[in-house]
Protein backbone atom coordinates (compact mmCIF):
# COMPACT_ATOMS: atom_id res chain seq x y z
CA UNK A 1 0.00 0.00 0.00
CA UNK A 2 1.24 3.57 -0.96
CA UNK A 3 2.31 5.45 2.18
CA UNK A 4 0.44 8.18 3.39
CA UNK A 5 2.13 11.85 3.61
CA UNK A 6 1.60 13.84 5.85
CA UNK A 7 1.51 17.62 5.83
CA UNK A 8 0.97 20.28 8.57
CA UNK A 9 -0.11 23.56 7.88
CA UNK A 10 0.58 26.56 10.32
CA UNK A 11 -0.09 30.23 9.94
CA UNK A 12 -1.32 32.69 11.67
CA UNK A 13 -4.87 34.01 10.67
CA UNK A 14 -5.56 36.08 7.40
CA UNK A 15 -2.51 34.11 5.50
CA UNK A 16 -4.19 32.22 3.38
CA UNK A 17 -3.75 28.28 5.12
CA UNK A 18 -7.36 27.43 4.34
CA UNK A 19 -6.55 28.04 0.47
CA UNK A 20 -3.14 25.84 0.86
CA UNK A 21 -4.25 23.26 2.31
CA UNK A 22 -7.27 23.14 -0.55
CA UNK A 23 -5.11 23.10 -3.25
CA UNK A 24 -2.66 20.45 -1.85
CA UNK A 25 -5.75 18.53 -1.44
CA UNK A 26 -6.77 18.71 -4.64
CA UNK A 27 -3.85 18.25 -6.01
CA UNK A 28 -3.19 14.53 -4.45
CA UNK A 29 -7.05 14.49 -5.48
CA UNK A 30 -6.16 14.58 -9.05
CA UNK A 31 -3.55 12.73 -8.83
CA UNK A 32 -5.73 9.31 -7.47
CA UNK A 33 -5.38 9.76 -3.47
CA UNK A 34 -7.35 9.73 -0.87
CA UNK A 35 -7.54 12.53 1.07
CA UNK A 36 -8.52 13.90 4.30
CA UNK A 37 -8.13 16.99 5.73
CA UNK A 38 -8.98 18.97 9.40
CA UNK A 39 -8.76 22.26 9.80
CA UNK A 40 -8.18 23.89 13.80
CA UNK A 41 -9.17 27.67 13.99
CA UNK A 42 -7.23 29.68 16.92
CA UNK A 43 -8.40 33.45 17.34
CA UNK A 44 -7.44 33.73 13.67
CA UNK A 45 -9.38 36.98 12.79
CA UNK A 46 -7.36 38.36 16.11
CA UNK A 47 -4.30 37.05 14.45
CA UNK A 48 -4.05 33.58 16.06
CA UNK A 49 -2.83 30.67 14.66
CA UNK A 50 -4.73 28.12 11.97
CA UNK A 51 -3.09 24.83 11.86
CA UNK A 52 -4.85 22.57 8.83
CA UNK A 53 -4.13 18.78 8.54
CA UNK A 54 -3.23 17.11 5.15
CA UNK A 55 -3.20 13.45 4.34
CA UNK A 56 -3.09 11.79 1.66
CA UNK A 57 -2.43 8.09 -0.24
CA UNK A 58 -4.17 5.32 -1.33
CA UNK A 59 -6.20 4.93 1.38
CA UNK A 60 -6.16 7.49 4.84
CA UNK A 61 -8.23 6.47 7.81
CA UNK A 62 -8.15 9.87 9.92
CA UNK A 63 -8.03 13.50 8.67
CA UNK A 64 -5.42 14.26 11.69
CA UNK A 65 -1.82 14.06 12.24
CA UNK A 66 -0.16 12.41 15.14
CA UNK A 67 2.42 14.30 16.96
CA UNK A 68 5.81 13.26 15.54
CA UNK A 69 4.45 11.98 12.18
CA UNK A 70 4.32 14.66 10.00
CA UNK A 71 6.57 14.79 6.85
CA UNK A 72 6.11 18.27 6.42
CA UNK A 73 5.50 21.65 8.16
CA UNK A 74 4.69 24.58 5.88
CA UNK A 75 5.09 27.11 8.40
CA UNK A 76 3.66 30.81 7.00
CA UNK A 77 5.69 32.78 10.17
CA UNK A 78 9.05 31.40 11.89
CA UNK A 79 7.32 31.38 15.50
CA UNK A 80 4.59 29.15 14.30
CA UNK A 81 7.20 26.90 12.56
CA UNK A 82 8.82 26.88 16.51
CA UNK A 83 5.29 25.79 18.03
CA UNK A 84 4.73 22.81 15.84
CA UNK A 85 8.30 21.57 14.69
CA UNK A 86 7.32 19.22 17.34
CA UNK A 87 4.87 17.39 15.12
CA UNK A 88 7.37 16.41 12.56
CA UNK A 89 8.44 13.06 12.54
CA UNK A 90 12.87 12.45 12.55
CA UNK A 91 14.47 13.86 9.19
CA UNK A 92 11.08 15.74 8.36
CA UNK A 93 10.81 18.69 6.72
CA UNK A 94 10.12 22.15 7.59
CA UNK A 95 9.19 24.78 5.25
CA UNK A 96 9.42 28.37 6.34
CA UNK A 97 8.75 31.73 5.71
CA UNK A 98 10.82 34.44 7.54
CA UNK A 99 8.33 36.57 8.18
CA UNK A 100 7.60 37.57 12.11
CA UNK A 101 3.93 38.49 13.17
CA UNK A 102 4.53 39.35 16.73
CA UNK A 103 2.03 37.54 18.90
CA UNK A 104 -0.36 39.68 22.16
CA UNK A 105 2.10 38.79 24.15
CA UNK A 106 4.94 40.17 22.65
CA UNK A 107 3.52 43.52 21.02
CA UNK A 108 2.57 43.99 24.90
CA UNK A 109 6.26 43.33 26.35
CA UNK A 110 4.61 39.89 28.17
CA UNK A 111 7.53 37.99 26.78
CA UNK A 112 10.01 38.76 23.60
CA UNK A 113 9.95 36.64 20.56
CA UNK A 114 12.26 33.76 20.51
CA UNK A 115 15.81 34.28 19.38
CA UNK A 116 17.32 32.02 15.90
CA UNK A 117 14.56 29.98 15.33
CA UNK A 118 15.69 28.75 12.07
CA UNK A 119 19.04 27.65 14.00
CA UNK A 120 17.38 25.97 16.94
CA UNK A 121 14.98 23.91 14.15
CA UNK A 122 18.12 22.74 12.61
CA UNK A 123 18.95 21.44 15.34
CA UNK A 124 15.67 19.16 15.65
CA UNK A 125 17.16 16.59 13.34
CA UNK A 126 14.95 18.45 10.64
CA UNK A 127 15.43 19.32 6.79
CA UNK A 128 15.08 22.86 7.01
CA UNK A 129 14.10 25.19 4.13
CA UNK A 130 13.97 29.12 5.17
CA UNK A 131 12.99 32.25 2.80
CA UNK A 132 11.69 35.27 2.36
CA UNK A 133 8.53 34.16 0.78
CA UNK A 134 6.62 37.91 1.67
CA UNK A 135 9.20 39.10 -0.16
CA UNK A 136 9.07 36.93 -2.85
CA UNK A 137 5.41 37.47 -2.59
CA UNK A 138 5.18 40.80 -2.72
CA UNK A 139 7.43 40.87 -6.06
CA UNK A 140 5.05 38.64 -7.88
CA UNK A 141 2.76 40.95 -7.53
CA UNK A 142 0.37 40.93 -4.09
CA UNK A 143 1.43 40.14 -0.84
CA UNK A 144 -1.23 37.74 -0.11
CA UNK A 145 0.24 35.00 -2.02
CA UNK A 146 2.36 33.76 0.71
CA UNK A 147 0.84 30.47 0.27
CA UNK A 148 1.05 30.20 -3.54
CA UNK A 149 4.77 30.79 -2.43
CA UNK A 150 5.42 27.61 0.10
CA UNK A 151 3.29 25.39 -2.33
CA UNK A 152 5.55 26.32 -5.09
CA UNK A 153 8.89 25.23 -3.09
CA UNK A 154 6.97 22.43 -1.65
CA UNK A 155 5.98 21.29 -5.38
CA UNK A 156 9.41 21.91 -6.60
CA UNK A 157 11.11 19.45 -2.96
CA UNK A 158 8.69 16.76 -4.24
CA UNK A 159 9.64 17.03 -8.50
CA UNK A 160 6.44 17.25 -9.62
CA UNK A 161 6.00 19.15 -12.64
CA UNK A 162 4.93 22.86 -11.97
CA UNK A 163 2.13 22.53 -15.03
CA UNK A 164 0.46 20.27 -12.87
CA UNK A 165 0.47 22.16 -10.25
CA UNK A 166 -0.85 24.89 -12.30
CA UNK A 167 -3.54 23.48 -13.86
CA UNK A 168 -4.68 22.53 -10.47
CA UNK A 169 -4.25 26.39 -9.19
CA UNK A 170 -6.51 27.33 -12.17
CA UNK A 171 -9.29 25.24 -11.38
CA UNK A 172 -9.47 26.43 -7.66
CA UNK A 173 -9.37 30.49 -7.84
CA UNK A 174 -11.35 32.74 -9.41
CA UNK A 175 -9.56 33.59 -12.60
CA UNK A 176 -8.54 36.93 -11.63
CA UNK A 177 -6.63 35.85 -8.87
CA UNK A 178 -4.78 33.30 -11.13
CA UNK A 179 -2.12 35.60 -12.76
CA UNK A 180 -1.17 37.14 -9.46
CA UNK A 181 -0.99 33.45 -8.16
CA UNK A 182 0.90 31.63 -11.12
CA UNK A 183 3.74 34.42 -10.48
CA UNK A 184 4.24 33.34 -6.69
CA UNK A 185 4.13 29.71 -7.51
CA UNK A 186 6.79 30.46 -9.81
CA UNK A 187 8.88 31.74 -7.89
CA UNK A 188 8.76 29.31 -4.94
CA UNK A 189 9.40 26.49 -7.69
CA UNK A 190 12.24 27.99 -8.92
CA UNK A 191 14.15 27.70 -5.73
CA UNK A 192 15.79 25.43 -5.13
CA UNK A 193 15.94 23.45 -1.60
CA UNK A 194 19.25 23.88 -0.15
CA UNK A 195 19.92 20.12 0.67
CA UNK A 196 20.01 19.18 -2.84
CA UNK A 197 23.30 19.53 -3.34
CA UNK A 198 24.51 17.35 -1.08
CA UNK A 199 21.95 14.57 -1.45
Amino acid sequence: MKDTTNILIAAVGGQGALLASKILGAFATARGDDVKMSEIHGMAQRGGSVVTHVRFGEKVFSPTIEQGSADVLLAFEMLEAARHAAMLKPGGTVIVNTQTIAPLPVLTNEMPYPADIIGNLKKMNLRVWHTDALDLARRAGHVKTVNTVLIGMYARMTGDPAESWLKVLAENLPPKLYKVNQAAFTAGYNLSPPWTEQE
